[in-house]
């Protein structure tokens, strides 16, 4: 049959691709073809994870029609699981969850008559390819592959190939290409790029939560900074991030070499690579990062970090100024708390979740933090202070705060630039952290030497706001070495309120 071809030795590999899945799942789908009277399909990104040697997301699944009715008879038949309704406006779609496996299934698109009209409406022939899986669960069958749009060869080429009309059918679409070329290392053919750059503005038709989910894959791909620049030059960044298109052209300062936008993807670049192993930039730190990496917390921590390096000077373009009356300097006062409001912004219009939203904005905002310290111990020894305000302002951030310093440094190579300043924020890191440990933690996390009750029993003073003032200052006299114990801590506060004309 046109379309179709012989597996050979990958028939073989395909009937062991089965061995991904429970016994049981497959015997109630033969169960499931056999009580609708019609042929089940793996079709799509199973069949082309099959043939990279990938193990698949979920088991993608095509009936003729009646996908839903099917979720609902596997479900039957196993005897549990969670079903999903799939369905886009007309479209017979459902999911069945069950013991940790996803199995999705869909009726033909269109109204088409057979598995290869079917094939031909999908997005990118990579995706266009199917076999019974009738066949491939009896071992004595001939196994043919159904690839009516030659997918197998652009697979074995890692190319992608828009199906006939892909984009109208479906503008998100043009958005997973991308996906694809940043989660199979896989390139857009010619033709399909160019239709990309000319149909760009139809992503708008697209709702946000469907662009947002692209977009998290992308950042999470390994490869986000090369793909985000690919993005840039179809036209469909612009209708996702216009925000971070503004840079585009936009110069810097000697500290750079590189515009805000290019810039903003070389830190992301950096990002990338620096999370593969984050105590290379900060020598001797394993344990530290290892622990702030958790289990728990990494992905999260790492998604925000990507977040975090692309959009950090999100605030440039709005802050941007050319000062006559300083030779034309260009500069970007108070770009950190610009582009932390506009992270807000950004991260609602995603559908980010509060948690995402905070965190990135909290580490765009403090950015310059580490930088800003770094000219201070050129000129004079740290203070304690200075470290406590740090450690205070990022929390349980420092590490990430860190890591986004870094990789900013490593982006900005510019003739102005400190020559040894990832070397300077590695020493800072260290004295941070030395003084946290040795001096603040102490303070923070033992007993007051004073409480609100001795203000009022020694001093007098009724309580109320001065007593929070009054308390925080003593602590940071304890942090600076100024007070060891009660009876200092006595004199300070008689100093202070003297001092404050309070006593």
């Amino acid at each position: 049959m046109k379309g179709e071809r012989g597996t050979g030795s990958l028939g073989k590999s395909f009937r062991s691709a089965l061995a991904f899945y429970p016994p049981a799942l497959i015997s109630a789908l033969l169960v499931v073809g056999e009580l609708v009277g019609q042929e089940v399909f793996v079709v799509g990104g199973t069949v082309r994870d099959w043939l990279l040697n990938r193990r698949p997301g979920d088991l993608d699944l095509t009936v003729r029609a009646g996908a839903t009715t099917c979720c609902r008879l596997l479900q039957r038949q196993l005897g549990g699981g969670t079903y999903v309704p799939l369905g886009r406006d007309e479209e017979d779609a459902g999911r069945l969850v069950w013991q940790g496996v996803i199995v999705d299934f869909s009726s033909y698109r269109l109204g088409a008559g057979t598995i290869a009209a079917d094939l031909k409406l999908r997005d990118y022939t990579v995706n266009a390819m199917a076999v019974s899986l009738g066949v491939l669960a009896d071992p004595t069958a001939g196994l043919r592959l159904i690839d009516p749009l030659n997918g197998f060869d652009d697979l074995t080429g890692k190319i992608l190939r828009a199906c006939p009309g892909a984009f109208a059918a479906d503008p998100l679409r043009l958005l997973r290409g991308f996906r694809f070329e940043a989660t199979l290392g896989f390139s857009l053919e010619d033709t399909t790029r160019e239709q990309i750059h000319q149909q760009a503005r139809s992503l708008s038709r697209v709702s946000v939560e469907r662009v947002s989910a692209e977009i998290e894959q992308i950042m999470a791909s390994g490869r986000a900074a090369v793909t985000i620049e690919a993005l840039a030059a179809s036209g469909l960044l612009e209708q996702i991030l216009p925000e971070l298109a503004q840079g585009v052209g936009l110069q810097q300062p000697g500290f750079h070499h590189l515009d805000v936008f290019g810039h903003s993807l070389a830190a992301l670049a950096h990002m990338e690579q620096i999370l593969l192993e984050p105590a290379t930039c900060y020598p001797g730190q394993e344990s530290y990062f290892r622990e702030y990496f958790g289990v728990e917390t990494r992905g999260r921590r790492v998604c925000r970090l990507l977040w975090a390096a692309l959009l950090h000077d999100l605030g440039k373009p709005s802050t941007h100024r050319v000062r006559p009356e300083r030779d034309d300097r260009i500069t970007f006062y108070g770009h950190e708390q610009e582009g932390e409001r506009q992270i807000h912004v950004l991260g609602r219009r995603l559908r980010w979740s509060n948690e995402q939203r905070k965190g990135v904005g909290r580490l765009v905002a403090m950015h310059m933090h580490p930088f800003h310290l770094c000219n201070v111990r050129r000129q004079a020894p740290l203070s304690r202070k200075a470290c406590l305000n740090l450690v205070r302002r990022a929390g349980d951030d420092l590490p990430g705060l860190f890591l986004l310093a870094m990789a900013d440094s490593l982006a900005g190579q510019g003739a102005d630039r400190p020559p040894e300043l990832e070397a300077e924020l590695a020493q800072l890191l260290s004295q941070v952290r030395a003084v946290n440990e040795l001096a603040l933690q102490p303070v923070l996390n033992g007993p007051r030497l004073l409480t609100g009750r001795d203000l009022v029993a020694e001093f007098s003073l009724s309580p109320g706001p001065i007593f929070a003032q009054i308390l925080t200052h003593l602590e940071l006299a304890r942090i600076e070495g100024q007070v060891e114990d009660r009876s200092q801590a006595l004199d300070w506060v008689r100093s202070y309120l003297q001092k404050e004309g309070l006593d």
